[in-house]
């Protein structure tokens, strides 16, 4: 092992053991770019310290102005980097072993030897690269007879779009008529686990042009055939586009869900199966289509489908939580309602899957926008938030008629109560005659 590897984990450790986590770059990689002697000696160790904290583990750190770099340290011959490391639990599983900086990619760039990972955060394993698929001429293409590597291997049909979704490439022509011609092959011999495992391998922000690949390609009509069937379902983007299918929403909320909550593979799942229960609820009267209640049916057939392909039963009830509870922040809710909301722990993802759904249909953020604000009134006790009189108890004790004067005085009433002035259902029946003979509100 080379003495700059072995100074570069002696670094690592003295890290861990402090209580933070650290690691080599691309380990594999460093020890090929070390063996073939590069023009300086440097390693770059990724951890979770920033430059104070490196600072009082090794007096001797300096700060360097390279993007990404949090700080350096020279030590004998050799320059070691220190990065700033992923610590976001949405973040890739793979990047600690296929992550390039920018010195490590250079050092590539001048040997011609740019690895797939350059350009998506998972890293192809050998055996893949070599398994009948190339990227001559910027499209990914089955080596050879595309027809008959995939008698070999079906499952090839489904890593091809994968690669396609994954790295925005286009599919070679007859790679492309080949994967058609066999879809109901690949459903016919490949396992559900095996085609999930491709699947997992896609980034939840082009999830949705794998989705858009599998139906074209006929897979998902056998894989999933309660998605594909949403083609097939009409329903009213807006009232200016007219009529859409929901298969088409449904791909467009998975396009949009990402902007927000990047990496987040299963709130973009749970983005495909969220309006799978109109499939079962639709029904047409007088010239309209309704869904009633799609969420919780379509929380149902998730699950069924889940199970079907052998997911953790953890996964399924985190998914099917987020179907079922995905209309809530569609109306406008109330101070009890925001709490329900709250409580589920998932709320976030679900508020991001009704942001992404109300940017699918061009619609309006109006209800989303006054629960966003209701949100912030979450964490306040719920006294302080409904006055200890409604409407019909001011009247009454006023003996005030329906109209704007009531609501003037339980606003008041309110903010005595957050200021501390009123404290019991007494003292605020004494606050609203008061505050109604005062302001002259009384008949």
């Amino acid at each position: 092992m080379p003495q700059p590897f072995k100074d570069a984990v002696g670094l690592c450790k003295t890290i861990m053991r402090n209580g933070y986590d650290a690691y080599v770059i691309n380990a594999r990689l460093q020890k090929s770019v070390l063996a073939k002697g590069p023009a300086e000696l440097a390693m770059d160790i990724s951890t979770e310290l920033d430059f104070e904290g490196l600072k009082r583990l090794f007096p001797n750190v300096e700060t360097c102005n390279e993007t990404g770099v949090t700080g350096l340290i020279r030590q004998g011959a050799a320059t070691f980097y220190f990065h700033p490391a992923s610590v976001d639990d949405g973040g890739h599983p793979e990047e600690c072993v296929a992550r390039l900086t920018p010195r490590l990619l250079k050092i590539l760039q001048e040997r011609g030897e740019i690895p797939l990972s350059a350009a998506c955060p998972y890293l192809p394993s050998p055996q893949e690269q070599d398994h009948g698929l190339s990227f001559e001429g910027g499209e990914v293409r089955i080596s050879g007879f595309p027809d008959q590597a995939l008698k070999k291997d079906h499952l090839l049909a489904v890593r091809v779009l994968r690669f396609a979704a994954n790295y925005h490439l286009p599919i070679e022509p007859n790679s492309w008529m080949a994967i058609i011609r066999g879809a109901r092959r690949v459903l016919d011999y490949c396992p559900a686990s095996d085609i999930m495992d491709e699947w997992r391998k896609v980034e939840a922000e082009n999830m949705h042009a794998f989705v858009q690949l599998l139906f074209e390609s006929q897979i998902l009509h056998g894989f999933i055939p309660e998605i594909a069937a949403l083609a097939r379902v009409k329903q009213i983007k807006n009232p200016e586009a007219g009529e859409e299918t929901v298969l088409a929403h449904t791909i467009d909320v998975m396009r949009y869900y990402p902007e927000v909550l990047p990496y987040d593979w299963y709130g973009t799942l749970a983005c495909m199966f969220h309006d799978v229960g109109k499939l079962y609820t639709a029904e047409y009267s007088d010239g309209q289509w309704s869904f009633l209640q799609h969420h919780r049916v379509g929380a149902k057939v998730t699950r069924k489908i889940l199970n079907r392909l052998h997911f953790p039963p953890e996964d399924i009830d985190l998914i099917c939580t987020l179907v079922r509870d995905h209309m809530r922040p569609h109306f406008m809710l109330t101070d009890k309602g925001i709490r329900r909301l709250m409580a589920i722990d998932e709320y976030p993802r679900i508020l991001e899957m009704v942001r992404a759904d109300i940017k699918a249909r061009d619609g309006s953020y109006r209800e989303f926008n006054h629960n966003l604000k209701m949100l912030e009134r979450g964490d306040t006790p719920e006294e302080e938030l409904e006055p200890f009189l409604n409407g019909r108890d001011i009247m009454q004790a006023t003996g005030l008629k329906p109209g704007p004067g009531v609501g003037i005085i339980r606003d008041a009433l309110l903010k005595a109560q957050i200021a501390g002035d009123v404290t019991s259902v007494e003292d605020a029946k004494a606050f609203v005659v008061r505050y109604a003979r005062e302001e002259r509100l009384a008949n």
